[in-house]
């Protein structure tokens, strides 16, 4: 009678065990699975988005650019195929945000030095300042990783119009000319097919720990 009673007690066990097992499944089978959104300019603050592309409800990409590095290479698109990217528009003469903004897209770098999806994209404002030569003294001076980051300079009216028409980062109305000034601390979360995924303040630690996180929703997007 004793054996029988130790049977069955170990098979309660084992059924109780299994059956946790199961409900933790279906548990995790029920949790929606953290999506993105893929922003488009009618979706975003008409302050930040240049009124010609405000209308726009679907299909918005990052355009096609071509501007030069910290090591005076030129930067397209094409070096930014089938990667994750965070982008910024900064100057390195800003005594305010962008020495911030900086340093958190430098703890970005970090966190994601050794992944070969992703790659970050930092925009000079004052390209009449910033030479390569400038760009190079900077990308020295913080810490950039060449293979990770590009900072770029080049035609101010191409960059502001990047701003304002593919990245709906900037509140101003400029188009680039000579008395032009665009500050923003935004940074801006571009998935693979060059869609907006995400906008995050660049000044701000809470926002940034949101910027990893999100960046772990896209690859695992990406991995399904």
């Amino acid at each position: 009678m004793g054996n029988f009673f130790g049977k069955f007690k170990f098979f309660g066990i084992v059924l109780l065990f299994l059956s946790a097992i199961i409900v933790y499944l279906f548990y995790n089978a029920l949790q929606p699975n953290k999506a993105l959104p893929v922003y488009q300019p009618s979706m975003v603050n008409p302050e930040l988005v240049d009124s010609t592309v405000h209308h726009v409800r679907k299909y918005h990409t990052i355009a096609d650019f071509s501007l030069t590095n910290q090591n005076g290479t030129t930067i397209t698109q094409a070096d930014y195929r089938d990667k994750i990217y965070v982008a910024d528009f900064f100057f390195t003469t800003c005594p305010t945000i962008c020495p911030i903004m900086t340093k958190n897209m430098a703890g970005i770098q970090e966190e994601i030095k050794d992944d070969d999806e992703i790659l970050l994209l930092s925009h000079s404002v004052t390209p009449q300042i910033d030479s390569v030569a400038q760009l190079k003294k900077y990308a020295l001076e913080k810490g950039v990783l060449d293979e990770k980051w590009n900072l770029v300079t080049g035609d101010k009216k191409q960059i502001y119009e990047l701003a304002r028409k593919s990245y709906l980062a900037v509140k101003t109305d400029g188009d680039g000319g000579p008395f032009d000034m665009i500050h923003t601390e935004n940074f801006i979360l571009v998935d693979k097919e060059r869609r907006i995924r995400g906008f995050y303040d660049g000044t701000d630690p809470e926002e940034m720990d949101k910027l990893l996180s999100d960046l772990k929703v896209l690859k695992e997007f990406y991995q399904e």
